[in-house]
Parts: structure tokens; sequence; C-alpha cells
């Protein structure tokens, strides 16, 4: 588990959620500080994302359609981890599964928490590199309206500054990412 762990002590558990993705639960906390109260949380099993860049120095990423903001945001292929399985290998089923492409290098850029504030989701981001497009990709999930979109690295920065629908996860893996992209 990530450093600083600190668990709080469980006074009661009031609710809790089982979900396809990912489980809520609402409890009375003491925390370390021993201060007492409700929480709300996402217990999240993790996720794995994805900077694929290509031999001419592109990054390929993809605009999704995300129904909780009732609309498409452009993002970095990434995907949930599922079972027992490593980061590594939910990202290679996810680029495959989103761009249509496999990598032969991949490097890890880090991990970090994605909203601590009411989740434990934590994304392991890669770093994907000598690409090869796929001849047959493997199917996208039912649910996904992707396209595939391909930007410079100044392109990228470009959109995230001037405000482009963007999510957190794929701006900070950009930036864990830029001193590879020089």
């Amino acid at each position: 588990m990530p450093l600083g762990r600190e668990l709080p002590q469980l006074l009661r558990q009031r609710l809790f959620h089982k979900g396809r993705k990912f489980d809520f639960e609402v409890n009375r906390l003491r925390l370390p500080n021993k201060s007492e109260g409700e929480w709300e949380c996402i217990r999240h099993p993790g996720g794995a994302l994805a900077v694929p860049v290509t031999a001419e120095g592109k990054l390929i990423l993809v605009r999704q359609y995300r129904f909780a903001i009732q609309g498409r945001i452009l993002e970095f292929p990434a995907g949930t981890l599922e079972g027992t399985e490593e980061p590594l290998e939910t990202i290679q089923r996810e680029i495959a599964e989103e761009t249509g492409y496999s990598a032969q290098k991949w490097d890890k850029l880090g991990e970090f928490f994605l909203a601590p504030g009411y989740s434990d989701e934590i994304i392991y981001a890669f770093l994907a590199r000598d690409l090869e497009k796929l001849e047959t990709p493997p199917p996208q999930d039912g649910d996904e309206d992707i396209e595939t979109v391909f930007m410079t690295p100044e392109e990228l920065e470009k959109a995230i500054l001037e405000g482009e629908p963007i999510d957190a996860k794929s701006v900070s893996s950009f930036f864990l990412a830029r001193p590879f992209l020089i």
C-alpha cells in the first residue's frame, strides 16, 4: 500500500454498496488525530494509464464520451485493474482495446492518488514506446465511445493550458512523461 498509510479506527459502517467498478461506503471513523465523524469513500481497485508515443513523437490519446460529465473528454488510454491483474497487464490490454496499438517498450512513470478526498484509487502511469498498429485490434467494451487522437506534445500542452476538457490523470501523466518527450 502507499507510503504514509495510517489506518483510522472503524467505529461503525453505516452504508456499503458493491458496484461494478468500485464500492462505496459511509463509515463512522476515529482519525489518527482522535477526531470522529462520518466519511464517505469510494473503494477502487486502481487503474493503469499509458502515455503512448509513436516513432514520430506523436502522442496517442482518446476522446471518450463520459456519462458522468455528459460529454467527451480527451484522455490517455487507461483502465481499471481487474481481478489479480498487475498494472502493466491492465494497460497492455487497454491500449490495444482503446487505440488498436501495442507497445514493445514500457517504462513506469510513477503512481499517484486520483482523488484522495473521497477515493482510494491509485493510478499507475506508464510510458509506452515502440508502438505497433495491430492488424486486428481486440473489440472495445460495449459502453465505450472512443475516437483516437494524435497530438504532438506541444499541441497537448497548448490544449491543457487553453482549458480543453482533459482529465486530471492524463494531465498529471503527461507532465511525468514530459522529460522523456524532448
